[in-house]
């Protein structure tokens, strides 16, 4: 796909996040996104769109919303999809582990994943939102623990500054934060 489509469907895909996006009580209401095939769709494709030429063979989700958003968008790319868990929750096999930096609630996370990644494998990392970056770096670290290589990260919601993207390589988003309002008005 040219350019122009890539841009169409971010284009859709956005308008979807910037119209149906909401506060409540203070707290980024992302499941509404979801609600219909219409704008989950769209933003899939969004999400998808910018990374269909770059050889991607896994797309890695962070448990939740990543495990919904990262395994629609590896089926839009005929790509496989990882699953990196959190402390609680099951994780048979072999894994790798990585304690994440303090996110933006000042919480680190213990983070799992199989080690079913080769040195073949293209990977890259689907989430909802991005504020410092500390569990894509940590997501990094367990894909590079494999010998697969990392592609980047597409975000439906931008909140990194320049230094932590710069660290976590290439990131496509649809939003950014600061696109979204006031979480307090």
């Amino acid at each position: 796909m040219d350019q122009s489509g890539i841009d169409i469907q971010a284009d859709v895909a956005r308008a979807k996040v910037l119209s149906q996006f909401r506060w409540s009580g203070g707290h980024a209401d992302v499941w509404r996104l979801f609600n219909t095939t219409e704008s989950f769709s769209a933003i899939v494709e969004g999400l998808a769109e910018p990374w269909r030429d770059a050889g991607i063979t896994h797309v890695l989700g962070i448990e939740s919303r990543g495990f919904l958003l990262g395994g629609a968008v590896a089926i839009s790319l005929g790509a496989g999809f990882q699953a990196v868990r959190k402390e609680e929750g099951l994780l048979p096999g072999p894994k790798v582990t990585v304690r994440s930096a303090p996110d933006y609630r000042g919480r680190d996370h213990l983070l799992r994943m199989q080690t079913t990644l080769t040195s073949k494998d293209v990977v890259l990392l689907v989430d909802d939102w991005a504020e410092r970056g500390s569990q894509a770096f940590a997501a990094r670290e367990l894909v590079e623990m494999c010998g697969a290589r990392f592609a980047g990260a597409s975000i439906l919601v931008d909140q990194l500054n320049e230094e932590a993207r710069s660290k976590i390589g290439r990131v496509t988003s649809l939003v950014f934060a600061r696109e979204l309002g006031d979480p307090d008005a």
